[in-house]
């Protein structure tokens, strides 16, 4: 993980301010949904990317019934036989 060399506060409402170069460098928007991660010590934003509940693929995801499903797991769900 690189450093970006940017100092923010965190304010009384536990928020800090994105600076407009790296927003424009990652592509992220107002609006935007952002994900959270933790690992380890670290916190990790990045922009959110809907994944496979099954997978975890982030490749061809459609929402189904609120939720995430790939391509190749519509596919192979498809030829499950009926019992």
């Amino acid at each position: 993980m690189k450093p970006a060399g940017v100092v923010r506060k965190v304010d009384q409402l536990g928020r800090i301010v994105l600076p407009k170069s790296l927003r424009k460098r990652y592509q992220m928007n107002e609006g935007d949904p952002v994900e959270i991660l933790v690992q380890g010590d670290h916190i990790i934003l990045e922009r959110y990317r809907p994944r496979c509940v099954f997978c975890g693929n982030m490749e061809e995801v459609r929402e189904f019934k609120e939720r995430y499903l790939c391509a190749q797991c519509i596919t192979e769900m498809s030829h499950l036989k009926r019992d």
